[in-house]
């Protein structure tokens, strides 16, 4: 499998031509080559995790693409076949096995309701908790997508999850609110953390890739 990073929380995976897609929100450059793709799955229903706009290129593209999310994004994206998913379900899209963790989004304020949230877990291998550090029980995590800036989180959450889950390998999402300084920053902070359970960090920007 190929991951490629795209711009903020947005990560396509690539498996023997079938592409999945994850979290294609207004921070991430318009998807217009969507091709293969079998799947899309949305962690939570904020803008910067999915559009309209963007679901309706990778559609346009992709008559039969599954698409998957949490209740709230089902809600949120009407206009979709949305098939529901929560903590616990497995389903299996083209090559693509999906394990879905946690279940509500992190804590941003009290005056803030939480919603709905899922983790996603890919072919037992890749881990993404979307805005969560709900932890995927009982799995040997071999890449993990690590959030760098968040309005629900500071670096030393941020830490303490990584440490948590103890990766192979991890890299950052989730940075398009930093400047380049605020992203070195993150970047040192995780990689130390990656480097406390004996993995690799690597600060990957947009188009960089991982083979898995």
């Amino acid at each position: 499998m190929r991951l490629t990073k795209l711009e903020h929380a947005a990560l396509v995976i690539e498996d023997s031509g079938d592409l999945l897609f994850i979290d294609p929100g207004k921070f991430t450059t318009p998807i217009t080559e969507s091709a293969g793709a079998a799947a899309v799955v949305i962690t939570h229903q904020h803008d910067d995790h999915w559009t309209p706009d963007q679901l309706r290129r990778i559609l346009e593209a992709n008559t039969a693409v599954r698409i998957f999310g949490p209740a709230g994004v089902a809600a949120a994206a009407s206009d979709f076949d949305v098939e529901v998913v929560d903590a616990g379900d497995e389903v299996e899209a083209g090559p693509f096995r999906l394990r879905f963790f946690g279940g509500k989004h992190a804590v941003i304020h009290r005056s803030i309701p939480v919603i709905d949230n899922v983790g996603v877990l890919v072919n037992d291998a890749l881990y993404y908790g979307g805005d969560s550090f709900a932890l995927p029980e009982g799995v040997a995590v071999e890449v993990l997508a690590a959030p760098a800036a968040a309005p629900w989180m500071k670096i030393s959450e941020a830490m303490d999850y990584v440490e948590a889950v103890a990766p192979r390998r991890a890299f950052p999402t989730h940075e398009m609110l930093l400047s380049q300084a605020g992203k070195a920053l993150s970047n040192t902070r995780l990689a130390w953390a990656t480097e406390q359970g004996g993995g690799e960090y690597l600060p990957l920007e947009p188009g960089d890739t991982i083979d898995f």
